[in-house]
C-alpha cells in the first residue's frame, strides 16, 4: 500500500493534534467519543473524497445503520423505526459534537427487541407447522416494512422459521422416499416425525445464533455504527474493532501467529473445525477436528482457565500468542469422549489456500504452466517476508525448469491486495515502463514503474478474470492488456474497484492510552488509472476475449455498492506496447470464434440466466406441494446443467516435483492438490487459455533482443 504526500502530510497533522488526545480538553473522555474524533479527524483530513456530512449524509447513516442491525425486519417495530427518525437529520451534528443519545436509543432497543425475538422464536418453535396451510414468504427481506406491532412480528418469526423448517423436511422426506425406491432398507418415519426432527434442527440453529449474537457487547454495536458512518465516504472505509484489524492483517499476510487450528462456539463450547496443515497443531499430532478445547493455561504447571461460555474471540486471544510460546490446552477428544491435556509450541502458521500454487500441463507435446494467484498477499510488519510477487518469480523459475512454453495466471476470484506486489509482479513481463498511475484528490498522478530491465517471462502469456477480480487484480490485467502483453479473457468486465486504501493504527496518534485498543481506520486515500489514462472505476477492465460465466447476470460489481467514487481520466502515460507477439489479434479473433460456437459456453450462458431468475424470484409457497413442485420445476430445469459437471477437456495438470514431495509427506495438501488439479481439467476457460497459449506465436527477433538484455 502506497504512502503518498497527502498521507505524511497527515502524520504530521495527526502527530501535532496527538497531544489534544491526552489532556483534559474533552467533556467526557469516553471510549466511544474518542473514537469518533479520531475517525472524523483522519477521514476529514486523509480520505480522498471528503464527503459533507450533512442532512443527506445522516440520512445515509441512519439508513445503513438500520440495515445492518435489522436487516431481516424481524426486531424492530415500525414504532421504533419512528423514535428513531427523529434522529435521522442529526446524526451530522450529533457526530461533530460526540453525541451518542442516537446511538444510546438504537442500543438499548435493540437489546430490548433481541431478547423478545429469543423469546418468540422459542414460542414459535414449540408448536408444529401446518404445511398444508396456503402461504407464502418474500425472501427479499430488506425489502419489507417493519411490522406494527408484536403480534405480527411473531407471525414474521413464524413465516421466516417455517420457511427453514420446510426446507429440511422436504430434504428428509425427499432421502427417505429415495432410499425406498433404491431397495434399501429403511425405517419408515411418517411427516408428524419428519417435521419434528427438521424443527429441532431448526431450534438448534437458533439456539447457536442467539448464543453469538448474546456474545455481542456494546463495542461491537457501536463498531456497527461507526461503519455505517464511515461507508458513506465510499465502499471500501471500514472501521477494523481490534479482533476484526487482526483478521483483516491474517487474511493480507496469509499468515499468524498460533496453533494452527481453526474453532467455532456451538453450544456453549470451542469446538476445533479444523487443524490447518503444517501448522504446528498438525505437526504436534494430539488435536483433532471435532475436539472441544475446555480449557487453556500459558504454561505448563500454571492453573488452566475454563473457555466454556467465554466469548469466542476471547477464548482465541489465550489460544493464540508468540512464536516459540506452549499453550495447554485441556479437552475432550471427539474420538473417545476422554479429556486430555495437550501442549503446543506456538508458530507462524500459513495459510496455504492464500498463497500462489502452481501446475503443469501437456497439449500437443508442448508443456504449459499455470499460476492461480488468490490475492496480492504481503506481510504487513516486514514486505521482504514472504509475498505475491516474489512467490510468483520463484513458481515461473520451477515452470520454466520443466520446460514451460506458455504461462497462465488466473486472478478469477482474486478481490485484489498489495499495490507494491501488483507493480512488481508486472515487471516480471515487461523489460520496465510504468504500471499503473496513481492520484490524491488533490495533487498530480504519480507514475509506479517497473525500473528493473529483467525480464523474468517473455513467452506467451494469458490471464483470467471475472467479475470477481478486483483492485491489484485490474491493475495487473489492464497492464498487460495496455501493453498488448498478455490476452485477457473472462467476463464483460471486471469488479470496477479503481481506489487505494491505506490502513491507519488509531493508537498510534495517542501519547497515553487508557481505553485499550483503539482498532485502526482502512481509508480511501488515492485512486489508480491505467497507463492509458482510463480509470478501472467501475468500468473495470473489458476482457479481450469475452465469455460469459455464472456471475453475468447478476449485479456483483463496484457499480452495484453504495456511494461509489465516479470514473473519470486522467492523460496516459509514456509507455511502448510489447513488440514480442506476431500474432497478437489475429490469436484474439480465433478465440472469440472458438467461445461463440462452444457448446459449453452457451451452456454456462444459459445457467447464468436461469441462475438470475432463481434469484429474482423472491417468493416462496410454505405449503409442501406447492413447495415440492417449485423444487421439482427447478431441479428438473437443473438437470439441463448437468453437463456443466460432466464437462472434460481431457487435459491432464500436475504438480511440479518440489511440491510432489511435500504431497508425500501432507494427505491433506494431496487432497486440495488433487481437488484443484480436477477442477482445471473440467474448466472451460482454462482449456481455452491454453489454447491462446498454442497459439501464441513469439517474435524470435525479440526474444532474442530480452536475451541480450537478460544476458
Amino acid at each position: 500500500m502506497m504512502r503518498n504526500i497527502k498521507l505524511i502530510a497527515l502524520t504530521v497533522l495527526l502527530s501535532a493534534a496527538s497531544c489534544s488526545f491526552t489532556t483534559p480538553t474533552f467533556d467526557d473522555p469516553d471510549k466511544d467519543k474518542l473514537l469518533i474524533d479520531l475517525i472524523t479527524f483522519v477521514l476529514e483530513r486523509g480520505h480522498y473524497n471528503n464527503a459533507d456530512m450533512d442532512d443527506t449524509f445522516s440520512e445515509g447513516v441512519f439508513e445503513a445503520y438500520i440495515d445492518a442491525l435489522d436487516p431481516y425486519r424481524r426486531y424492530f417495530l415500525a414504532k421504533d423505526i419512528k423514535d428513531f427518525s427523529e434522529f435521522k437529520y442529526d446524526i451530522d451534528d450529533m457526530i461533530k459534537e460526540k453525541d451518542l443519545s442516537f446511538f444510546d436509543l438504537t442500543y438499548e432497543r435493540f437489546l430490548m427487541r433481541q431478547a423478545e425475538a429469543k423469546t418468540i422464536q422459542a414460542e414459535v418453535l414449540e408448536k408444529p407447522f401446518d404445511f398444508t396451510e396456503e402461504e407464502t414468504i418474500n425472501t427479499d427481506y430488506e425489502k419489507l416494512e417493519f411490522v406494527k406491532n408484536k403480534r405480527e412480528l411473531k407471525d414474521r418469526w413464524r413465516k421466516q422459521l417455517k420457511f427453514s423448517v420446510i426446507g429440511t423436511f422436504y430434504d428428509k422426506k425427499k432421502e427417505q422416499d429415495t432410499k425406498i425406491e433404491d431397495g434399501e432398507e429403511v425405517t419408515i418415519e411418517d411427516d408428524t416425525t419428519l417435521e419434528a426432527e427438521a424443527r429441532e434442527e431448526t431450534q438448534d440453529v437458533m439456539k447457536d445464533f442467539f448464543e453469538r449474537t448474546g456474545e455481542q457487547e456494546r463495542p461491537d454495536y457501536f463498531a456497527v455504527y461507526l461503519n455505517a458512518v464511515v461507508e458513506q465516504f465510499d465502499p471500501h472505509t471500514y472501521y477494523f474493532p481490534p479482533v476484526a484489524k487482526d483478521r483483516f492483517d491474517t487474511a493480507m499476510s496469509g499468515q499468524l501467529q498460533g496453533i494452527g487450528a481453526r474453532l467455532q462456539k456451538r453450544s456453549g463450547e470451542v469446538h476445533v473445525t479444523d487443524v490447518i496443515s503444517g501448522g504446528p497443531a498438525w505437526m504436534q499430532g494430539d488435536l483433532q477436528e471435532g475436539d472441544v478445547i475446555m480449557k487453556v493455561a500459558q504454561t505448563a504447571g500454571e492453573e488452566a482457565v475454563a473457555i466454556s461460555g467465554m466469548r469466542l474471540d476471547d477464548a482465541i486471544k489465550l489460544i493464540k500468542g508468540p512464536k516459540d510460546t506452549k499453550v495447554m490446552l485441556v479437552v475432550k477428544r471427539k474420538i473417545d469422549g476422554m479429556t486430555a491435556s495437550i501442549t503446543i509450541t506456538r508458530d507462524i502458521v500459513e495459510l496455504e489456500e492464500t498463497y500462489a500454487k502452481s501446475a503443469v500441463v501437456e497439449k500437443d507435446d508442448k508443456r504449459f504452466g499455470v499460476i492461480n494467484l488468490p490475492k496480492f498477499y504481503f506481510s504487513m510488519e516486514n514486505y521482504d517476508e514472504r509475498n505475491a510477487a516474489s512467490d510468483i518469480r520463484e513458481e515461473i523459475d520451477r515452470l520454466k525448469a520443466e520446460g514451460m512454453e506458455g504461462l497462465v495466471i488466473d486472478l478469477r476470484n482474486n478481490g485484489g491486495g498489495s499495490l507494491r506486489t501488483v507493480v512488481d509482479i508486472a515487471g516480471l513481463f515487461i523489460k520496465e515502463g510504468p504500471i499503473v498511475q496513481v492520484r490524491s484528490s488533490d495533487e498530480a498522478p504519480e507514475i509506479l514503474e517497473d525500473v528493473d530491465p529483467q525480464v523474468i517471462w517473455d513467452g506467451p502469456l494469458v490471464i483470467l478474470v471475472n467479475e470477481i477480480s478486483a483492485s491489484a487484480s485490474e491493475i495487473l490485467a489492464a497492464a498487460m492488456q495496455d501493453y498488448k502483453r498478455a490476452i485477457i479473457i473472462g467476463g464483460k468486465q471486471t469488479y470496477g474497484k479503481g481506489t487505494v486504501q491505506n490502513v491507519v493504527d488509531l493508537n498510534r496518534w495517542l501519547r497515553q492510552n487508557d481505553f485499550g485498543d483503539m482498532g485502526a481506520l482502512k481509508l480511501t486515500t488515492q485512486k489508480f488509472y491505467r497507463v492509458n489514462g482510463g480509470s478501472t472505476q467501475l468500468e473495470g477492465v473489458k476482457s479481450d476475449v469475452i465469455v460469459p460465466d455464472r456471475f453475468t447476470y447478476i449485479d456483483v460489481g463496484e457499480r452495484d455498492q453504495k456511494n461509489p467514487l465516479p470514473w473519470d481520466k486522467i492523460p496516459a502515460a509514456s509507455y511502448d506496447t510489447w513488440d514480442g507477439y506476431i500474432d497478437y489479434e489475429k490469436t484474439i479473433g480465433n478465440s472469440k470464434k472458438r467461445m461463440s460456437s462452444n457448446a459449453q459456453i452457451k451452456l454456462i450462458d444459459e445457467y447464468a440466466k436461469w441462475l438470475k431468475d432463481r434469484r429474482d424470484d423472491d417468493e416462496w409457497p410454505l405449503q409442501i406441494d406447492r413447495y415440492s413442485q417449485r423444487l421439482a420445476t427447478s431441479e428438473q430445469m437443473g438437470k439441463k446443467f448437468d453437463g456443466l459437471d460432466e464437462y472434460t477437456s481431457n487435459l491432464e495438470y500436475k504438480s511440479l516435483p518440489y511440491e510432489l514431495s511435500l504431497i508425500e509427506q501432507d494427505t491433506v495438501l494431496k487432497t486440495k492438490r488433487n481437488r484443484w488439479h480436477k477442477s482445471l481439467t473440467n474448466d472451460v476457460y482454462m482449456e481455452e487459455a491454453i489454447n491462446v497459449l498454442e497459439d501464441l506465436k513469439i517474435n524470435n527477433i525479440r526474444r532474442e533482443k530480452v536475451a541480450v538484455i537478460k544476458d
